[in-house]
């Protein structure tokens, strides 16, 4: 499976028999992405969606990838299935526990400690059902623990216990999601894994696919400055611990896992 950073919390699973499948899709409104994954070319090749939850940097991208392919497949928590149904998404819908399965892949729907509301960018945000992480199994494939936006909660050893993931795509930038400290305790206490990918981080302005775009989200949302530099914080906290590596993507950087 490879595994493509597309920035802050959505990335591309792309698995042996040539699936695409991005979780969170925040696109043309993330100015940590780079252009050439924003092209309508690249943006056809995904098929299926995995939404943790509605909120503008997780979800925002759906229309770009509605108006190049009105039938990707969109996997969201039931009462947010229901209102992006509404809205002329093909949807399949999920709860805690259910799973969505094709060619050999299976995703599974676990719990998160967050909140979820849906458009709240463009007017009154609507109530986007409950948010999701999500446990990604292919064959012939270590599964992946994709936690969304959390904080650390005592069900991830649930998760660990029961799925078995290798590799955890963790949330630790803080202010909004669990910040490095949490994340580490997870890794040290709750979790199994092998590999740490943190997440729900954004560049400086110097160092993002667009600069301007960058400076505008600032400052439209001064909060997004409490954003950076978190992963290295989270590196930091795990480096006496031998059986982890924390690997920090760099945005549009493809890895295996």
């Amino acid at each position: 499976m490879k595994l493509t950073r597309l920035g802050h919390s959505c990335f591309v699973f792309e698995l042996a028999d040539g699936h695409r499948i991005m979780a969170d899709p925040f696109l043309g409104e993330n100015p940590a992405c780079p252009k050439s994954f924003l092209e309508d070319d690249y943006l056809k090749t995904i098929d299926t969606v995995l939404l943790t939850h509605g909120h503008f940097d997780h979800a925002s991208g759906l229309s770009d990838l509605q108006r190049i392919n009105p039938n990707v497949l969109v996997v969201a928590q039931y009462e947010f299935a229901l209102t992006l149904m509404e809205k002329g998404f093909s949807v399949f819908p999920l709860n805690f526990g259910g799973s969505y399965s094709i060619d050999g892949f299976r995703v599974t729907m676990v719990q998160a400690a967050h909140t979820s509301t849906f458009g709240e960018t463009e007017g009154s945000p609507l109530f986007a059902g409950l948010p999701c992480g999500f446990i990604l199994e292919a064959e012939s494939e270590e599964t992946v623990y994709l936690s969304g936006d959390t904080t650390v909660m005592a069900d991830m050893k649930i998760i660990q216990d029961i799925y078995n993931p290798k590799t955890a795509i963790l949330s630790s930038s803080g202010q909004f999601v669990m910040g490095p400290r949490e994340a580490a305790y997870a890794v040290k206490n709750l979790l199994n894994v092998k590999t740490v990918i943190p997440c729900h981080t954004f560049p400086k302005p110097e160092e993002a696919a667009d600069p301007a775009r960058m400076k505008a989200l600032i400052s439209a949302f001064p909060v997004v400055e409490n954003m950076t530099g978190r992963d290295e914080e989270l590196k930091y906290l795990l480096k006496d611990e031998s059986t982890v590596d924390v690997k920090i993507l760099d945005y549009g950087e493809t890895s295996e896992i």
